[in-house]
């Protein structure tokens, strides 16, 4: 009468056995304790400094990126939808007074814009919704070219103020990352993809400065000229106010430039009609529109 028990006995325990060493072989196990790393690229073992180091690293050496979110300088906030690359970038731009099309390629910048941008140019309905060839000596392209500019974007942005601590891996996504806090998070907060290769995958500003996710690393896309029917090309200089106060951007409707200076961290002054001018200063070719 004892043997039957027995055999049950066994046989249970035989089943017990086959049921943890195929959780095992999943990753789970029974008791055993799984590892956080596996299956990562290993940058979350790192110090946070490093792994800051690695994901900046990572930024600068890409061919491409795609760059969403909130910005927020002067006490303006832009969202910007941008897809860059060394040779130039396309994408869109807003504020709260208008939405602006930027497309770069090498050294030639489009401008679209609706015709209120323009101000109280005759040529102002001409110019609205139609692609806007910039020239390099106009203050607009020097106010806009930032957007553009990858090296000049990631420059301004992965930058964090402050002692470095690391979060528990979370995901941007549906990829694995390792988040960073500078000062607890008021110094502005970075996090890192755990997959492949080390790239930043979102940028959380100090101070509340915007909000910024990267995405499509490395990925390639075109850039090219906007249809001929849709370029206006003023040559050398941009069509002035009625009044000759300027070029027409920002001097008829009190638009700001949303590329302050790099370091400024403030934005442009506002322009008014007869102020001459863009409603902007100008800030360099090389000009930071995260005021970084």
């Amino acid at each position: 009468m004892t043997a039957y028990p027995s055999a049950v006995r066994l046989r249970r325990a035989a089943v017990i056995g086959a049921l943890c060493a195929g959780i095992a072989v999943t990753g789970a196990g029974c008791g055993e304790k799984k590892d956080p790393d596996k299956g990562t690229n290993g940058v979350g073992k790192q110090t946070p400094e490093k792994i800051e180091s690695q994901a900046k690293a990572a930024a600068g050496t890409a061919n491409s990126v795609h760059l969403s979110g909130t910005l927020v300088t002067g006490g303006k906030t832009y969202t910007l939808d941008m897809r860059l690359k060394a040779d130039g970038g396309s994408g869109e731009v807003k504020s709260q007074a208008d939405t602006f099309q930027l497309l770069r390629i090498g050294e030639q910048l489009y401008l679209k814009a609706s015709a209120a941008f323009w101000g109280k140019s005759d040529s102002a309905g001409k110019l609205g919704d139609k692609y806007v060839k910039v020239p390099e000596s106009d203050p607009t392209y020097k106010q806009f070219r930032g957007f553009t500019d990858m090296h000049v974007l990631l420059d301004g942005l992965l930058g964090l103020q402050g002692k470095l601590t690391k979060g528990g891996y979370t995901t941007v996504g549906h990829t694995r990352a390792v988040p960073l806090a500078a000062d607890a998070g008021k110094g502005g907060k970075l996090t890192v993809s755990l997959e492949g290769t080390p790239y930043p995958l979102l940028m959380e500003r100090a101070g509340g400065a915007g909000r910024v996710e990267l995405s499509e690393w490395g990925k390639a896309f075109p850039l090219e000229p906007p249809a001929q029917d849709q370029t206006v090309d003023y040559g050398s200089q941009l069509p002035t106010t009625k009044d000759g106060a300027g070029t027409g951007t920002g001097t008829g409707t009190g638009a700001a430039s949303p590329a302050p200076s790099k370091g400024s961290g403030t934005g442009g002054s506002s322009g008014g009609s007869g102020s001459g001018g863009t409603g902007g200063g100008s800030s360099g070719q090389g000009s930071n529109p995260t005021g970084g």
